[in-house]
Order: C-alpha cells, then structure tokens, then sequence
C-alpha cells in the first residue's frame, strides 16, 4: 500500500504533468501565434494521450499513478479499499490546477496577445480574439445537458471499464506495458467518443483548470462557463461508479 504522501505527491506531480500536456496541446491548436494553430483534433487526442502517458508513468511508483477521480473512485469499488481515496482526490485537484498554470506560462505570450489591435501591429493586425475556456475546460458543441451527461457517463465507462479489466492480464502492470495501453485508450475515446462534448471523462481535469481559468488574467478571455460546469464532474464520477460495479458483476 502507498503511503499517503506518496500518494499526494504522485498524484500532484502526475497530474500536473496530464494538464500540462493536455492544455497545451489545446492551447498550440486554438491560439494565435501559435506555430500549431489549427493543427485539429487528432493532434489535441493524441497530445492528450501522451499527457496520460507522461504523468502515469511518472506517478505510478510513487500512488499507481489514477490521475483522475473516476478512476479512483472505480478502484475503490472494485476493492472496497476507502481510506486513501480523499489523498487521491486532492492531489488530483491540487496537480490539475497547477498543470493549468504551468500551460499558461508556456503560452504566456500567446495569450497576452490575445487582443485585438490596430492593423499596424504587425505582430497581432489581423487576428481577432479568441476565447479561450477550451483550451482549459470542456464546451458542448451542442448544449443539452441530459444528452452531454449520457455522452460524459459513456465515455468513462468506456475509460475505467478497461482500466479495471486490463489487472486481469498476467504480468501487464509487471512489464509496465498497462499505461501505455491506457494512454492510447484515451486517444481512442478522444477520437471515437470526444466530438460532443470534450470528452473530460476526468473530473479534476475539466474543474481543476476552470477555476484557474477563472482566476488567470488572460486578456478576452471570455467566461469560464460554470453553469456547464457540474456536467464534466457528475459525468466521469457516475460513470466510475457505474464501471466499478459492472466489473464486480461480469468479472
């Protein structure tokens, strides 16, 4: 078992690393000035899944390396195991906030110039603002929470169903082999499951990040869209629970 500052630790360092990817690769695709921009969704899903696979890998000796609060509460119900699940959850929280600010300052100067000014600059003329709470947080392409929850709750389970069956493999989490499979699991949902809407399948991925977005001085930044917030946290979370008690029942 992991100690709790181990877990604390690992989960902070692992997600940081997750949001770090994931933001960015979102930031290079979206904002101006970017050698990136408009580069699409495939490279956003696979930027993402080497964010996975980056910060699992870091995490993993140190807490198993969950990221993800939907995973850790997956886990949980598998094993039955409750007493270290609040340390995972804060370390998420505390990791995916800090990856926020640290894809902020990479692109620092990106969003500073996220203005718009008069057609003789020649470094932004041209360039209208861009909104930027998609490259921190999920939108809907289309605003229908009922359909956008089925879609979050589907999604996690598709993540967190395979996670928990993939310890079934002999000698997959041994050779270490188990995180890649999942990174690419995540580029597989992003690809097949992502278009409605994000797919945040990680609750500490979309509400970490959207509260530094609210707190970060971007310029234009437009709103951090709370009102759509509780979708990307219940979403992932009920699609946990849902996977952890379909493994106990089918395996």
């Amino acid at each position: 078992m992991y100690s709790n500052g181990d877990i604390f630790v690992g989960e902070v360092i692992g997600t940081a690393i997750l949001i770090l990817f994931g933001a960015g690769v979102c930031a290079a695709v979206t904002l101006n000035h970017s050698k990136a921009k408009a580069s699409g969704w495939v490279v956003i899903a696979f930027g993402w899944g080497f964010g996975v696979l980056a910060g699992a890998y870091t995490a993993g000796p140190l807490s198993g390396g969950h990221l993800n609060p939907a995973v850790t509460l997956g886990i949980a119900i598998d094993t039955e195991e409750w007493d270290q699940v609040w340390v995972y959850l804060l370390g998420q929280m505390v990791g995916a906030m800090l990856g926020a600010v640290l894809a902020y300052l990479v692109y620092y100067a990106q969003f500073s110039a996220n203005v718009s000014r008069p057609v003789k600059d020649k470094v932004t003329s041209g360039h209208e603002p861009t909104p930027t709470l998609g490259i921190f947080s999920t939108i809907p392409e289309i605003r229908n929470p009922v359909a956008n929850l089925v879609t979050e709750i589907i999604a996690t389970i598709a993540l967190v169903l395979p996670i928990l069956a993939f310890g079934l493999t002999e000698g997959l989490g041994e050779s270490g082999t188990q995180t890649l499979i999942v990174a690419f699991l995540v580029v597989g949902i992003g690809l097949s499951l992502g278009g409605p809407t994000g797919y945040a399948i990680n609750p500490a991925r979309d509400l970490g990040p959207r509260i530094v977005h609210t707190f970060l001085p971007i310029p234009n930044k437009g709103t951090s869209d709370w009102s759509y917030s509780w979708i990307p946290v219940a979403g992932p979370l009920i699609g946990g629970a849902l996977a952890g008690l379909i493994y106990n029942v089918a395996f």
